[in-house]
């Protein structure tokens, strides 16, 4: 028998919502597939197993706020292994907390077969505005109902107001008791959360930072001429030519992809390249493509665009966010010439990509005006220094030069 424990989905997680479990007794479950919906800060993602097994029982409910590690389910494990836990990461593993009470906001009862998605932010919500969830058509992934839903709907409840006799502007640095948030408390909690995990980035990790700027004429030449044997859907973005090249580096320079756990270096050997995508209502998300390196350009194409969507959509995997063994972010597409990131504990590392731009280039003892990148690394300074970091920096622009090659 093994317990299903509620996973860390990330080093600022400490809690988790079970929005809906996706299995029920008896089910017969393999390596991969969904076992529940929880809500964190980041949005509802679905939790995934990672043994082959039986549903032997489910002990929480659905709407229960459940805090890291604290058993969900138990679990009869068919391949014949005795484990106590099965979880998302072996990265963590917390005690067992102490038993959470269920909200005390009375919900209907519904048939599995027709329970609502429902994140507990517009469950509440939904309660105190008198908003039937059945009547509810939830935007996000498979139905879901979030808190913009339950606002749209109480809108069309609420009855025509009638002009006032007499209408009083308030001071100017005064708020309409009815004036509604700029700041949703989604976006609140994923900005608590970005901040938790930063600063613990920044209180624990010896950050040390290098840059170098790379010619990208040859890989921007080249990747011109494979477009245009394409159709506009198969082309490939200069993006992804740079996911590609950090993970060819990473297998140079290994040192980098891995996490720093217990007061030491653990190297990875699978790479996962945590891509960071901002979301349409705020915040920022960096789940990771996995096996990057073992990719096609045309099959990270294909990855970057799914995660894209599915990010955005609010439909990721648990694994999709706590697997990355270090971080790409680019800003180039806004315009931003040079980033300097704060590294995701517990990996190691963080790569940062500027826009390519025009600059002058000396080469042999002639000046040229090249599209030039400028490529930034953030390190720990407890795992590797500078030296490594220099190499895999110069790794990356070397796979850049031989781009056909990729």
């Amino acid at each position: 028998m093994a317990e299903f424990r509620m996973p860390s989905l990330g080093a600022d997680m400490r809690t988790g919502t079970l929005v809906a479990w996706k299995v029920k007794p008896g089910d017969h479950l393999k390596h991969g597939d969904i076992i529940a919906d929880v809500e964190t800060d980041k949005g509802i993602m679905e939790i995934e197993v990672f043994e082959n097994c039986i549903v032997e029982e489910l002990l929480l409910e659905p709407d229960t706020k459940v805090p890291v590690g604290t058993p969900m389910a138990r679990l009869k494990l068919e391949d014949g292994v005795e484990k106590e836990t099965i979880a998302v990461t072996d990265r963590e593993t917390p005690s067992p907390p102490p038993a959470i009470e269920s909200p005390t906001i009375p919900v209907p009862e519904l048939p599995r077969e027709e329970r609502l998605r429902v994140s507990p932010l517009a469950r509440k919500l939904a309660a105190e505005l008198d908003v039937d969830l059945t009547q509810v058509k939830g935007a996000g992934a498979d139905g879901a109902i979030h808190q913009m839903d339950v606002e749209e709907a109480a809108k069309k409840l609420q009855p025509a107001p009638k002009p006032a006799e007499k209408v009083v502007a308030p001071p100017p640095e005064a708020k309409s008791p009815e004036a509604k948030p700029t700041t949703t408390d989604f976006q609140a909690g994923m900005r608590r959360a970005i901040a938790a995990a930063m600063s613990r980035s920044n209180r624990d990790i010896p950050h040390y930072y290098l840059e170098t700027r790379i010619d990208m004429s040859h890989a921007l030449q080249w990747l011109e001429a494979e477009n245009q044997k394409r159709s506009i859907k198969e082309r490939i973005l200069p993006v992804v030519l740079l996911i590609k090249a950090v993970a060819k580096a990473l297998t140079d320079v290994p040192e980098l992809n891995g996490y720093w756990i217990d007061d030491q270096l653990q190297v990875q050997e699978a790479i996962h390249i945590g891509f960071a995508i901002s979301l349409r209502q705020g915040g920022l998300v960096t789940p990771a493509i996995h096996h990057a390196d073992l990719k096609s350009l045309d099959e990270l194409m294909a990855a970057l665009r799914d995660l894209i969507e599915r990010t955005r959509g609010g439909h990721l995997r648990s694994s999709e966010l706590s697997d990355a063994t270090i971080t790409l972010t680019s800003l180039g597409d806004i315009g931003v010439e040079k980033v300097y990131g704060v590294i995701y504990p517990p990996q190691v590392a963080l790569v940062g990509f500027g826009k390519i731009a025009e600059q002058p280039w000396a080469e042999r003892g002639m000046l040229d005006v090249r599209p030039v990148l400028t490529a930034t690394l953030a390190g720990d300074h407890r795992a590797t220094d500078g030296i490594i970091g220099a190499r895999f920096l110069q790794a990356i622009n070397t796979h850049l030069q031989a781009v056909e090659k990729l």
